[in-house]
């Protein structure tokens, strides 16, 4: 075993921009793919009203049907919710931009945390940085990764807790400010949310909301989501890595990570359209169709850690051509 004990460094761009160009060249047509989808704001409202529904209808249910509505139920919700912040953040539903932001702000509400308006901002940065420590929020910190070191107790309990790693990492970011008057409105129509929630169904309910939300983005196969979408699970140099499994359809295609990464204006519905049409520059690519086998092999494989990323620091180096190899994808059964 090869224990890793830093990131993988470059002073190579990230691959995605050259592969967009080189895709438009060979596929002019895919611009039609380019525009809106605002069917996902149903989806939003759909998303909130399950999750108040059901967090009225625990109010009084014993803490382990919380629990388990939580992990079982909410869990999805909260995560289909997080995935309509990520097309509010790239203006995917609304034309008018001030329309996305307050749609992700709805989307918001169940999360408890008011997160929504940060996300956009330095969700940017990583489109165009991705793997710049102090400009990409998805990149942990060096001391998150020595932390939680190669040890299944320690990756469990980094996912567990990941959304309080991922809250603190826009600290460290440069040129983002993180407060403005949408930042603020975003805090205040959190408050008044849960406010609401407690007044009116009690803590229980709050509590169901809290757990849905970190299992969604933790603990739970979900949560292996951000072990796909950048880590070198592969045993090569792939940095962003794709989900081609079942759970796309709850999570709005979101496995589609290099396809969108390639084509962030392309909105969900349309890029399994993009693959199709494109699949001669992914189809050798590694990826996934597991989210449950991708979570024990990252809790339980010794030689996979927060150290497996590849992380810049020169603000994308040179330009390399991408020539996709082929690799051995962990991907047998599409479990969830």
């Amino acid at each position: 075993m090869t224990k890793r004990t830093s990131f993988t460094w470059s002073d190579e761009r990230e691959p995605h921009k050259l592969r967009t160009k080189t895709i438009i060249k060979e596929h002019p047509g895919i611009r039609a793919l380019i525009g809106l989808n605002p069917f996902t704001f149903l989806i939003i409202l759909f998303c909130v009203g399950l999750q108040v529904v059901l967090a009225w209808f625990l109010k009084d249910q014993s803490w382990w049907w919380n629990v388990i509505a939580a992990y079982c139920i909410g869990a999805f919700a909260c995560h289909t919710l997080y995935v309509c912040i990520h097309e509010c953040s790239h203006n995917l539903v609304f034309k008018n931009k001030n329309m996305n932001v307050i749609s992700s702000m709805i989307a918001n509400l169940p999360l408890i945390f008011p997160s929504a308006v940060s996300f956009a901002k330095y969700h940017m940065k990583h489109h165009s940085y991705q793997g710049v420590e102090e400009l990409d929020a998805d990149m942990p910190f060096r001391w998150e990764a020595k932390l939680i070191d190669n040890s299944t107790i320690g990756k469990s309990i980094w996912l567990l807790f990941y959304p309080i790693f991922q809250m603190l990492r826009p600290i460290r970011l440069k040129e983002i400010k993180l407060f403005d008057a949408w930042t603020v409105a975003n805090l205040i129509v959190q408050i008044i949310f849960t406010a609401a929630i407690v007044y009116f169904f009690g803590v229980k309910a709050v509590v169901f909301l809290i757990l849905s939300f970190f299992f969604s983005v933790g603990l739970h196969p979900l949560g292996a989501r951000w072990v796909q979408e950048h880590f070198l699970t592969h045993g090569d140099h792939q940095e962003t890595k794709s989900y081609y499994g079942s759970m796309n359809i709850l999570n709005l295609n979101v496995g589609y990570h290099n396809e969108h990464h390639d084509f962030p204006s392309i909105p969900w519905n349309k890029l399994p359209q993009l693959k199709k049409l494109a699949d001669n520059h992914y189809e050798n690519l590694g990826y996934h169709t597991s989210y449950t086998k991708l979570l024990f092999q990252f809790l339980f494989n010794r030689e996979i850690s927060v150290y497996s990323r590849t992380a810049r620091s020169n603000r994308g180096g040179k330009t390399v051509e991408v020539k996709p190899v082929p690799v051995q994808n962990y991907a047998d059964t599409p479990v969830i």
